[in-house]
């Protein structure tokens, strides 16, 4: 894999942020079965600073985030719920269930149940799209799970699961598109194959072993997995764990789990089994055929993977440093993945790092006013070689002006922004109001 100057850049920022506490071996932590008890890992123990979680709290907040959780060897290292949204409350994955469904489909195969190179039409028998018997039995489970259906996503729904919606477009495996039509299919291969409903399976084979608890409920034609955060947060523990919980084989088939977070095709080498992959040369994202080059997300750690749905519900996986992340909100846009929008959190993360020796720490005694301000406001405090940056709510750096103690913003942006103070080794970030 060819690594550019930018992605070498984004690794030695990333270095830094998890240095602390990550070199050495460390045991996985797995929550009990059932409770609320969840160990906790300090954010400081990994050199993370409050003042940039906060600041990343507030970007998360802004844009209509619900839960934010990060593990760390299974610990709650962040947690953070926003408004009126509990530990309590219940959310729906959206297409963050499709990597939910891979996995489930991989525990069919090892039981034997089905098997992936088989096709489709074994299960659903003939007649289940507009195509000729010979097209249509050409359609594999293997391509239903990568996209490659070569079935036409154009279609006036492509959500739409009717054999007069689902057309010809391609030979299967020639074509990558994101189309929920063929992938909600994979619903009824389940419950053909296992005898079982798909909540039934799913609660028996993965919930019940992990303690996760949610629910697949229709909307339309689509069937979307619907629970709290904690469980989304659970299944990305699994993901990360080679097909065991805590001793427990949940999908023991390292074959299968290695082909579903790795290249499932060379059409878009960024998608798995209905898993989103970083760290490859080019990508493609919904609603297109345009390949775009480099990572999927620059920012993210090159090994990371990630299931994503709509309005932003993302879990992200990292084996290097055994970090699990998860994020549920609501609207933020109208992508079918949230591909951007998890780039930016994965700015914020790397710039959590406290500064490296912060034990000689001088107090700070720097005052702004007023505060909320307009354009312009006045500074004390500051010393000789003080580094001053000013950040917006969405992390972007803001130019300023600076005329004896006072400071002017260049950027007309209202709202929350950071001054950020380094003073020495010591850093410290203000929060102000523009109004």
């Amino acid at each position: 894999m060819d690594i550019n100057i930018h992605t070498m850049k984004n690794l030695l920022i990333l270095l830094c942020v998890w240095s602390t506490g990550f070199h050495a071996a460390s045991q996985t932590y797995f929550p009990p079965l059932s409770g609320s008890t969840w160990q906790t890992l300090s954010p400081a123990s990994l050199g993370w600073c409050q003042d940039s979680i906060d600041m990343m709290y507030q970007w998360l907040e802004e844009t209509d985030s619900k839960a934010f959780i990060v593990l760390k060897d299974g610990k709650i290292v962040l947690e953070k719920y926003f408004g009126t949204f509990t530990a309590d409350s219940l959310h729906v994955w959206n297409s963050a269930g499709k990597t939910l469904t891979a996995y489930t489909v991989g525990i069919a195969q090892y039981e034997g149940l089905l098997d992936i190179d088989d096709s489709t039409s074994h299960y659903l028998g003939n007649g289940w799209t507009s195509l000729t018997p010979t097209q249509e039995n050409a359609i594999m489970i293997k391509h239903q799970l990568s996209m490659t259906t070569g079935l036409d996503d154009g279609v006036s729904d492509p959500f739409c699961t009717l054999p007069s919606c689902l057309t010809f477009k391609a030979n299967p495996g020639t074509r990558w598109a994101y189309h929920n039509g063929p992938y909600t299919l994979l619903d009824s291969v389940i419950k053909i194959a296992t005898g079982q409903s798909l909540n039934s399976y799913v609660n028996q084979k993965i919930g019940s072993k992990i303690g996760m608890m949610g629910l697949y409920v229709t909307n339309g034609y689509n069937h979307i997995y619907v629970s709290k955060a904690r469980s989304m947060a659970r299944f990305g523990l699994l993901l990360s764990q080679n097909g065991y919980w805590n001793g427990t084989a949940v999908l023991p088939d390292p074959t299968y789990l290695s082909e579903m977070i790795n290249s499932s095709q060379t059409l878009n080498p960024s998608y798995g089994y209905l898993t989103w992959l970083n760290g490859k040369s080019s990508y493609m994202i919904p609603s297109t055929q345009f390949v775009f080059s480099g990572m999927l997300c620059p920012n993210a750690p090159v090994d990371m993977y990630a299931a994503e749905g709509k309005n932003g519900q993302i879990i992200n996986v990292v084996p290097s440093s055994k970090l699990v992340l998860i994020r549920m909100g609501e609207s933020n846009g109208n992508s079918l993945v949230s591909t951007q929008y998890n780039d930016t959190i994965w700015q914020f993360m790397s710039r959590l790092s406290c500064p490296l020796e912060v034990k000689n720490q001088t107090e700070m005694n720097v005052q702004f006013a007023p505060n909320p301000f307009h354009n312009s406001f006045t500074v004390e405090g500051l010393k000789s070689g003080d580094i001053v940056e000013i950040y917006n709510a969405l992390g972007q750096k803001i130019n300023f002006s600076v005329n004896q103690h006072i400071i002017t913003l260049f950027d007309s942006q209202l709202g929350v922004c950071f001054v950020k103070v380094t003073r020495s080794n010591y850093t410290k970030t203000y929060k102000l109001i523009r109004n």
